[in-house]
């Protein structure tokens, strides 16, 4: 039923008035109007009545309003003047008196101004509790409003001053004992515990309070909860053992009750751990596989770490041996090592204790730089059609040739000195990476007698790098002009001088290394064996070769020549004698012979070394002999 709210002191003499019209319903209508027209007259005329102010309500009075109900109504349990009250406080009305109640409103105050609901009983028994652990601390005054659906009026009462003086426990310690890490005072600084599955948490606790009955602790690894602690005794604190500890985290609850109904609860933050974490990723060096030098710095050892879900990695443990460990907090850690491979065994430890498995780390040390072992390029000829091929060969026994890294270089040079190439006034890339290009020229032909300068820059997979010095290639004219050493010769080697018995025939085979077109001018050439240097050889013939002899590339020639006296003679076909043919080898143009002018008796000259027949019966005449003596 809807709560009737305190009426003003008009609206009770209204109420009052309406219920004697109701009462005398025998008197006239007229009368009625011109009664309640005189009493609002006069009203209206009396000082109280003040328009322009609202009527005080019943939440702004503090005294017993006149009223004309029979209520009589009293705290017959309440607080008296000077009572210190906690907890929940039972409030009962004692009412009497011809009154139908059909609610009373209790409410609080702390400064006799401003009221707060404490409930309002719709129905008996009139009673109710009222929490004081629901206000601060201070001095407060209760009042009773009831209303009375006789007189539609309100009756109201107030209780003396009181004092609500809670005490809500204090917990002043909440902790486990044998936690291996860790505070336990938030998530992210979790109590960590390295327990096996049956060992036991030891929780501890205090609290400040006047009237302490028992504790509880909820939320703590299962299966099942430890009792309440008290409140027959309190032992403050448990040694909790499920049997069944599994791993993972908790946040045990610790509520404190006293016996006013207050409590307190707080939280602790917990961890079981058993599991060690694991360790991969490290950075060995600058990262790469292979290292150039023997001082190494392995980072990772802590931020590499994965410990999941437990306690988090607190150290790292290290073998270089498989046998003894030692111990890093920092997340790197430097070493010394000699060229050639390694193994580093890394184990990761968490702030319980549990060791990971160990991870083998190799290190790979290599502060050799490649060894190169020289060039390999196409002949390089003004009849080259297409690329040349250009490769540089070296290698490293260590970490290997990087041919991503290694590159090389080229240019033109009018003479092949120098560290830059004149022609292409520096030097030119390749465009690709590695020890393998090609040179691709349009027209060879018009780099006749220039270098092609190379140079390369060789890395190994350790980061060790060779630079070559420039080497250049000269680019030599296609066409090459040569006797054929085979087919050319003497027909005699020793003869006698002299027009008639001293001619010899040299026959030769002249060769082009491609078909020539042009003419050719080729001549014979004599000189003593014995001459000084200041002797000059004699030109004995030369022959002008029109054009398009050699364009099947070979020509045969046959020579004359006559000794003219004893002794030997050196004989020279030469080709080109001017060097007016640019060709690929100037140096074989020449060929050298040589012939023996003798006279009979000479040490040259044997007639014959066939025995004569005297000496070989002089010969039968001896053996005969030597056999009869051996018989005698």
């Amino acid at each position: 039923m809807t709560t009737p709210q305190p009426s003003t002191f008009l609206d009770s003499q209204r109420g009052a008035l309406k219920d004697n019209l109701t009462r005398q319903g025998s008197m006239g209508r007229t009368a009625v109007t011109a009664l309640l027209v005189f009493l609002l007259a006069g009203m209206a005329a009396s000082p109280l009545w003040q328009p322009s102010q609202a009527p005080p309500t019943a939440l702004q009075e503090n005294l017993p309003m006149a009223t004309s109900s029979n209520l009589v109504m009293s705290f017959s349990n309440g607080p008296s003047s000077g009572d210190s009250i906690t907890g929940q406080y039972q409030l009962t009305f004692s009412l009497s008196g011809d009154a139908n109640v059909s609610s009373i409103l209790i409410e609080a105050s702390n400064d006799g101004t401003l009221w707060t609901t404490v409930n309002n009983l719709t129905s008996v028994p009139w009673l109710t509790y009222f929490d004081t652990t629901a206000y601060t601390n201070g001095s407060y005054t209760l009042r009773a409003t009831a209303w009375d659906d006789d007189v539609n009026e309100s009756v109201v009462v107030t209780s003396d001053t009181f004092t609500i003086a809670n005490q809500i426990p204090l917990i002043t310690i909440f902790t486990a004992l044998n936690s291996e890490a860790g505070s336990g005072d938030s998530a992210s600084d979790r109590a960590w515990f390295g327990i096996d599955a049956d060992e036991a948490i030891a929780f501890r606790w205090g609290a400040s309070d006047d009237d302490l009955t028992y504790a509880t602790l909820t939320n703590v690894p299962g299966p099942g909860a430890p009792s309440n602690d008290g409140p027959t005794s309190l032992n403050y604190g448990w040694d909790w053992s499920s049997g069944a500890m599994s791993e993972g985290t908790y946040n045990p609850k610790l509520t404190v009750h006293d016996d006013s109904g207050l409590s307190a609860t707080e939280t602790m933050f917990i961890g079981i751990d058993r599991t060690g974490p694991t360790l991969s990723g490290l950075t060995v060096g600058s990262g790469s596989t292979w290292q150039n030098s023997g001082s190494i710095t392995i980072s990772g050892l802590i931020s590499a770490a994965d410990d999941g879900q437990g306690s988090g990695v607190a150290s790292c443990q290290y073998s270089t041996d498989g046998t003894a460990w030692t111990t890093v907090t920092n997340d790197a850690a430097s070493f010394e090592f000699t060229e050639g491979n390694h193994t580093v065994q890394f184990r990761s430890v968490d702030r319980v204790g549990n060791v990971g498995p160990a991870s083998d780390v190799v290190i790979r040390i290599d502060q050799t730089s490649p060894e190169p072992s020289g060039w390999i390029v196409d002949e390089l000829t003004t009849s080259r059609v297409g690329p040349a091929n250009v490769s540089f060969n070296a290698q490293d026994d260590g970490s290997g040739i990087d041919l991503t890294a290694s590159y090389m270089q080229y240019g033109f040079d009018t003479n092949g000195v120098g560290q830059t190439p004149d022609l292409s006034g520096r030097w030119l890339n390749f465009g690709v990476t590695g020890l393998d290009a090609t040179v691709a020229l349009s027209n060879w032909a018009t780099k006749s007698r220039q270098h092609l300068m190379l140079r390369a820059v060789v890395v190994d997979q350790a980061g060790n790098q060779y630079s070559s010095s420039p080497s250049s290639f000269q680019i030599l004219p296609g066409l090459d002009l040569s006797w054929n050493s085979t087919q050319t010769n003497l027909d005699r080697l020793i003869v006698r001088p002299g027009e008639n018995s001293g001619n010899v025939t040299i026959t030769s085979v002249l060769e082009s290394n491609q078909d020539y077109g042009g003419s050719i001018v080729v001549r014979l050439e004599s000189a003593p064996a014995d001459r000084t240097s200041a002797v000059s050889w004699t030109v004995m013939e030369a022959r002008t070769l029109p054009s398009g002899t050699l364009s099947d590339s070979t020509e045969t020639l046959i020579w004359n020549y006559t000794v003219p006296q004893t002794g030997q003679y050196d004989l020279r076909l030469v080709i080109d004698y001017l060097n007016v043919i640019d060709e690929y080898d100037e140096g074989n143009n020449n060929n050298h012979l040589v012939v023996t002018g003798a006279s009979i008796g000479s040490p040259g000259l044997v007639p014959s070394f066939a025995p004569s027949i005297i000496i070989i019966l002089l010969v039968g005449v001896a053996l005969g002999f030597l056999q009869r003596r051996t018989r005698v």
